[in-house]
């Protein structure tokens, strides 16, 4: 007796699933976040996303998720599927996988800067990367049509959040932990300590920049760049050791920019005493909860999602065009959270924000930032 074809599929289907498991399994979490994200029924853009740590980071790679659920919500008929990948070393061979899935691939982080070879070989797929320009396998720089890479100012958002450490500390030692010293993160720490320089110079504060060398950062051109680098975005465990490490040195002010693994760095922060968080990329006022008090003094910001959903929007528009974007204050693509009820400083404080932001703004500041963007330093920039 012949099979239905309904009956066949599922022998097929079942079959593959056997082969899999006696191969064993990856560490690749594939989560179908539309509820037609793999129906070939779709009438709209398939969108994939990957991450090392999950859109649900509470930052980065949240924001970037952000985007896309709001373009979803005015394009019903688009679809997402997120892909959670923590080997840096899979991340580009997890896209050259899936290319031939989807139309759309949102690419956060910087371990996706060599992508292009295989954007390069998909020309009719779509891709945005977040925190980096792009290359070939080789580390040769691409600009393709068919790719739009967003960049951001992140040393002007960490000025920001140095003015308002050394203006909030009461010990006169404040800390910024990062992930990994990749261009990004450079800039959030060197643009973190410009800021405090600056308001040591020009707003009468004493404070001390706190840097452990065992933690200190190694760039990308091998230069040691110092700060507090926990190694990772997703390593909790790390970043609750830095951060205890940089209470115990009298730090009571702390500026995160490390993903996932500064959730661990807010840990620390919660188990001591007057211990404030700035946050980063996004408001993050709500992770800042401490029984029925909150020790987030405010939070930087990156527009990640804002840009994200313009591009989607021009890919679903057919006025997608590829390029490399970088953004700035001038752009509205970083700032910092100056909302009542979602921060908790001063009012000099947020007035000496606005007076920063404005001469950011005109080119009088410019913050020092990792060496790919230029070449000041913390102690010597323009406007200091």
């Amino acid at each position: 007796m012949k099979l239905s074809k309904k009956l066949a599929a599922l022998c097929l289907s079942l079959a593959m699933l056997l082969a899999l498991a006696a191969c064993g399994s990856t560490d690749t979490t594939e989560e179908n976040s539309g509820d037609t994200a793999n129906d070939d029924t779709a009438t709209g853009l398939k969108i994939c996303i990957i991450t090392t740590s999950g859109i649900d980071d509470g930052s980065f790679n949240q924001n970037c998720y952000e985007g896309i659920q709001a373009f979803l919500a005015d394009h019903p008929d688009c679809t997402v599927t997120d892909v959670k990948e923590p080997d840096y070393n899979e991340l580009v061979p997890t896209v050259e996988r899936m290319v031939g899935d989807y139309d759309v691939f949102v690419l956060p982080g910087f371990n996706f800067s060599n992508v292009g070879d295989v954007a390069a070989a998909n020309p009719d797929t779509d891709f945005i990367v977040v925190d980096s320009t792009i290359t070939d396998s080789e580390g040769n720089p691409m600009t393709l049509d068919n790719v739009y890479t967003m960049t951001f100012s992140e040393q002007e958002s960490g000025f920001f959040a140095g003015v308002a450490a050394a203006m909030e500390t009461k010990t006169n030692k404040v800390a910024v932990v990062n992930g990994m010293a990749y261009p990004s993160n450079v800039n959030y720490q060197y643009g973190f300590m410009s800021g405090v320089n600056y308001a040591n110079k020009h707003y009468g504060t004493s404070a001390e920049c706190v840097e452990l060398p065992s933690y200190a950062g190694v760039d990308l051109a091998g230069n040691n760049v110092g700060g507090n680098y926990i190694g990772d975005f997703a390593d909790e465990a790390t970043g609750k050791v830095v951060g205890d490490a940089l209470v115990a040195e009298g730090c009571d002010v702390l500026f995160v920019a490390a993903g996932n693994a500064g959730n661990g760095t807010f840990t620390a922060a919660k188990e001591a005493d007057g211990v404030w968080l700035i946050g980063c990329d996004v408001d993050q006022y709500d992770d800042g909860a401490k029984g029925d008090t909150n020790i987030m003094l405010t939070s930087t910001l990156k527009k990640m999602d804002t840009h994200v959903q313009k591009q989607l929007t021009a890919i679903y528009d057919g006025t997608f065009t590829g390029g490399d974007a970088f953004l700035a204050v001038a752009d509205d693509g970083v700032g910092y959270v100056s909302e009542e009820g979602r921060q908790q400083l001063s009012a000099e404080t947020l007035d000496k924000l606005a007076e920063c932001y404005a001469l950011i703004l005109d080119g009088t500041i410019v913050p020092a930032a990792d060496a790919t963007v230029n070449d000041y330093t913390p102690d010597n920039f323009p406007g200091l």
